[in-house]
């Protein structure tokens, strides 16, 4: 293999780089990893920290340096060290494809791994279990440690004074990580902190590579948001039922984190309107990227197991669901990157580093919103096979998670000595939902209920792109919503921005068209709790109206906006829900 192929036609052999170039590697690396490789190999540091979005190809520039490193006689062991047992395998499968034989079943019992391999793949809890036996390993021989996601490094004490005293001795250390920061302000190990101007310490990399540019390097998809928001209704551990729009600005925090549990509860309507939604989304894109497949992460099992349910009645089809404490986890992740089944199902698992490379569709269907897990769930599908290819991820419209969604090109720092509630406002909400979904353990009769969702429905919202809102929001199944939906799958980023302008001009242009649905009037000042109280009363009424004739909430809610005229019950004002409210008392004495 020759020197133009390792670093690119035309660019300079770097001083420390040997005569010939790995063996067994990739026959061509991306810009970014050549550059690193480069850096790496110029200075030959003993730790390196390689921040690169997920997707950007963190695992083939490792392996490059690791095969240069033993075919340069610097180390003769490597050890890889990974959040998960599905990744240690996945480790294992791409080092074999360059000629390095690592064991992931290694266990801490063996004491020592066989002859036939160079080295092993362990997880973080694993080291954190047993630090002197990888200690001991770590010393027997020139060990290079590949510290996958470093920053699951200080999940917990322990894993970070383990994960020290193990590695400690290593010759060579290369960390990786697409996300270099922790809603914590627990240190990584083996990672350089410097204080910036205000005296803060923060992770420095030697060497980063953020999705911005991957985006502009075609490396990564374009993702797309596609935010619901809609009308939720539940009866809190004291009794009270309460009602709200999800994402109303108006409404408290825990207001927010209680609807959106609404939302998320399978026997709602929201889910199953926004996985149908996601499924014809799914549906366009696969008219050009055949094989594309969609992934929707739910809180916890019971959850994932009622979303697959809905998807098998929505497709037909029964997905694969990733639980946990499935044994064949890995063997059913396996199967769903190497098949074309429409849907996979996960909790958290499959939130991190698992590559998937068909995902194009996902539905962010889980109560945690932590700047960490956003970044990674969202990195599972944004790994780029062809220029064009982009990612649809469906999202309750909630300020937080329309937040991270506006920031996903913002690089980020871990920072230290801050105090731990600065984490702009990000973890918060993962408290609010803890909160909402503990059963109440209060000793007094009154409060001994648990929280009970008793009514979700969805609407379209927004879709966010690039840091910019389009659309004017409208019901499920309209023609504002299908404008999006209908967006082609295989499109660059600057050609996704044009069209969704464009969708958006044409949804103004239609509703100037229709006119005002009352003649203008003088300027109002909203009086927010009262219409919150209006749209209870509303939800209430349709609920009601809907037990009574089986009629589906959602057809009740048509029905009055079709009868009535309107926005969604989410933009309505209080003349419009007052004309719902009269339509349904007329319903119920039998006046049509």
């Amino acid at each position: 293999m020759s020197n133009d192929t390792l670093f690119g036609a035309g660019a300079a052999l770097p001083p420390a780089y040997p005569e010939r170039a790995a063996w067994g590697t990739a026959p061509k690396l991306r810009q970014w990893q050549s550059e690193a490789l480069e850096k790496y190999f110029t200075e030959s540091p003993s730790d390196f920290l390689a921040v690169a979005t997920p997707g950007a190809g963190k695992t083939t520039f490792a392996l490059r340096v690791a095969t240069e490193l033993v075919d340069r006689g610097i180390v003769n062991r490597i050890t890889v060290v990974a959040p998960t047992d599905h990744l240690k395998r996945q480790w294992a499968d791409a080092a074999a494809r360059v000629g390095l034989a690592i064991d992931p079943n290694f266990k801490n019992a063996d004491g020592r791994h066989g002859g036939a391999f160079i080295g092993v793949a362990v997880t973080y809890a694993q080291v954190a279990s047993k630090p002197m036996l990888h200690r001991a390993k770590t010393e027997a021989a020139r060990t290079l440690v590949i510290l996958d996601e470093i920053h699951h490094g200080g999940d917990a004490l322990s894993w970070g004074d383990g994960i020290r005293e193990a590695f400690e001795p290593a010759a060579r250390r290369l960390a990786l990580t697409g996300t270099p920061f922790r809603s914590d302000t627990a240190a990584i190990p083996f990672v350089e902190y410097a204080e910036d101007r205000d005296g803060i310490r923060r992770s420095r990399a030697d060497y980063t590579y953020g999705y911005g540019q991957a985006l502009r390097d075609h490396v990564v998809r374009p993702v797309m948001f596609m935010a619901y928001s809609g009308q939720m209704r539940w009866r809190t551990s004291a009794g009270e039922e309460m009602a709200a729009s999800l994402g109303e600005a108006a409404v408290t925090k825990d207001i927010t984190a209680q609807a959106w549990r609404t939302a998320l509860n399978p026997a709602g309507e929201w889910v199953p309107a926004v996985l149908a939604a996601a499924d014809k989304r799914l549906t366009e894109v696969r008219r050009t990227v055949h094989d594309a497949g969609g992934l929707v992460i739910a809180t916890d099992h019971d959850d994932a197991r009622a979303y697959a349910g809905q998807l098998k009645r929505i497709t037909g089809e029964s997905p694969i669901v990733i639980l946990s404490d499935d044994a064949k986890a890995s063997s059913k992740i396996e199967e769903f990157s190497d098949g074309d089944k429409r849907w996979m199902v996960a909790v958290r698992m499959v939130s991190e580093g698992v590559d998937v490379p068909r995902l194009a569709v996902g539905v962010y269907a889980t109560s945690t919103a932590t700047p960490l897990f956003f970044a990674q769930a969202v990195g599972r599908y944004v790994r780029a096979r062809r220029r064009g290819e982009t990612a649809s991820i469906f999202l309750p419209s909630v300020p937080n998670l329309m937040a991270l969604a506006n920031q996903l090109e913002l690089e980020r720092d871990h920072a230290l000595d801050r105090p731990e509630k600065d984490d702009e406002g990000f973890g918060l909400e993962d408290a609010l939902m803890e909160a909402a979904n503990r059963e109440d353990k209060a000793s007094d009769s009154l409060t001994k209920q648990k929280f009970e969702a008793l009514e979700s429905q969805a609407s379209f919202d927004r879709v966010l792109f690039d840091g910019g809102e389009f659309g004017t929001g409208g019901e499920m199944g309209s023609e504002d919503e299908q404008d999006f939906l209908g967006i082609p799958g295989l499109l660059d980023a600057d050609q996704v921005g044009q069209l969704l302008r464009q969708r958006q001009h044409e949804q103004q242009s239609r509703r100037k068209a229709r006119g005002p649905a009352v003649p203008a009037a003088e300027p109002l000042v909203v009086d927010h709790r009262q219409l919150t109280e209006l749209r209870g009363q509303l939800a209430k009424n349709v609920s009601a109206w809907a037990a009574r004739t089986g009629m589906p909430h959602g057809q009740v809610h048509t029905e009055l906006r079709r009868q009535c005229g309107g926005p969604a019950v989410a933009q309505a004002d209080e003349d419009q829900l007052q004309r719902r409210l009269q339509k349904l008392q007329d319903w119920f004495i039998g006046k049509k």
